[in-house]
């Protein structure tokens, strides 16, 4: 029999080898997972960018659609993906008081967008808008209407397996009354969901927080208040996580708020109350060069200490309705407010370590902690896409894209593509171009760059106002009959 003589030194460096092998393989597969995560809306740093490849580049009804899923209730919030599971969230109406002239007096709401709204308002009791519907402004008269508090709805969550679409499992949050009221073309499942990988956080505006492990089991809820929102027309604000924490932007007529929740535990970290009125805009996570930044728009858009709520700064950022989220880099953030009929919306780039009230004087182009101000920059319902060194910007309705230079400010070009439907959900980079959906179910993409070119046009049959998912080799998107993964 050949033994080994095995020394101290060789068994510390077969060890060491072992275990670098490991760390080396758990950080391979990390890597893979990250790049196929999409776990809360517009992406993992909220900018719709992501690393994945083997996207497909064209599609319809029929071509490279992996599977779809039938829905049977309605929602606006946009698809999360970790690992092989894509969450959903909606609301089924069980019974619905008859109320023929509801929100007559009102004209449709502005989407959210989040999320989706951005990711839009979606139809009410899973019927399906006409393309194009709905339009911005507030309207003329108040509806004191109440039956909708006879309603009876369900709100859900589903888990899709991401390679076959099969359903997972699905949980009812909860079942009863709605107890603030929408719009006729707004559901109560607008928010989209986040994930941090061991949970999925369901929100669903006054109805509440849900937490659930990825199996479906509820660890624990939290009800965080249900107030007045501006005409009636709902909630679309999605929540974010970082480091723990889960941030809500709770913006109403009664009682707005910033809350910071753990999101192990549920307990309230810290919350902050707001001057402000109905806001659908989701907060932004700014990580830049000097902190971490929580960025909550609104009329007055505000900045807080992720930690802590301190207020760091603050800026009237005017518009006429506070629906795109932020977007930013390491050294300046971009936001602003959707233009209205009457009302111009501003883009603002504001740099990193900003203090105080930044807001600029009357017609100035750039301020203390302001690089620079776009008068009317045409900022729609999704949130600018910020890539580099341009910002791009999609309007609501027309087909009107504007590029901006994001260090100058200076627009590069405005080109107007003609047939383009509504759009609600934000814009995304691949291959060197952008891509965006209208509600007509058409995702084109155009030249990322100073020079404006369409590249191409892909269709799928269905109405679309929340903004896509993207994982590694496939899209998931969320429609009003079906969700879709489109996939070579």
């Amino acid at each position: 029999m050949i033994t080994e003589n095995i020394t101290p030194m060789k068994r510390r460096t077969t060890s060491g080898i072992l275990m670098l092998s490991a760390i080396s393989f758990l950080l391979i597969i990390s890597s893979c997972s990250q790049k196929q995560n999409w776990p809360q809306f517009r992406g993992p740093d909220a900018n719709m960018i992501s690393s994945v490849s083997a996207l497909p580049e064209e599609w319809d009804t029929v071509k490279n659609i992996a599977w779809t899923y039938k829905l049977d209730g309605a929602g606006w919030s946009s698809p999360v993906v970790w690992g092989n599971k894509v969450f959903i969230t909606s609301s089924f109406p069980e019974k619905v008081a008859p109320a023929p002239e509801r929100n007559q007096l009102q004209g449709p709401p502005p989407p959210s967008r989040p999320a989706g709204v951005q990711q839009g308002m979606p139809p009410r009791d899973g019927r399906q808008p006409q393309p194009g519907q709905g339009q911005q402004g507030p309207p003329p008269q108040e509806d004191t209407d109440t039956t909708f508090k006879q309603d009876i709805y369900r709100w859900e969550i589903t888990c899709l397996d991401l390679n076959t679409g099969e359903q997972l499992w699905k949980q009812t949050a909860f079942r009863g009354n709605p107890r603030v009221k929408k719009h006729q073309m707004n559901n109560y499942a607008t928010e989209t969901p986040v994930t941090d990988g061991e949970r999925v956080f369901a929100y669903f505006g006054n109805r509440g927080l849900y937490c659930y492990d990825l199996d479906g089991n509820l660890l624990w809820s939290k009800d965080l208040g249900a107030f007045k929102v501006l005409n009636g027309w709902g909630t679309g604000s999605s929540p974010v996580i970082f480091n723990g924490i889960i941030y809500i932007q709770a913006d109403n007529e009664e009682n707005s708020f910033l809350v910071a929740l753990d999101a192990a535990t549920g307990n309230e970290r810290w919350r902050v109350i707001r001057e402000e009125k109905t806001n659908y805009s989701t907060p932004y996570v700014w990580k830049n060069k000097l902190r971490t930044e929580i960025v909550a728009n609104g009329k007055k858009a505000r900045s807080y200490d992720a930690e802590t709520g301190k207020l760091l700064w603050e800026l009237n950022a005017g518009g006429e309705q506070t629906i795109p989220s932020p977007a930013g880099d390491e050294s300046t953030l971009y936001l602003g407010n959707a233009s209205g009929q009457n009302v111009k919306g501003s883009l603002f780039a504001v740099k990193a370590g900003a203090e105080g009230d930044i807001t600029p004087s009357d017609g100035a182009s750039s301020g203390n902690g302001i690089l620079w101000v776009l008068p009317d920059a045409g900022l729609g319902n999704g949130s600018p896409l910020v890539y580099n060194g341009l910002i791009y910007v999609i309007a609501s309705r027309g087909g009107e894209i504007k590029c901006i230079n994001a260090q100058t400010g200076s627009l590069v070009y405005r080109e107007r593509v003609s047939g383009t439907g509504a759009v609600w959900a934000s814009p995304w980079i691949y291959t060197e171009k952008v891509w965006f959906l209208d509600d007509k179910g058409v995702t084109r993409s155009f030249t990322a760059g100073n020079t404006f070119k369409l590249v191409s046009e892909n269709r799928l049959k269905d109405s679309f106002w929340a903004s896509v998912a993207i994982t590694d080799g496939g899209y998931i998107f969320r429609g009003v009959k079906a969700v879709y993964c489109v996939r070579e």
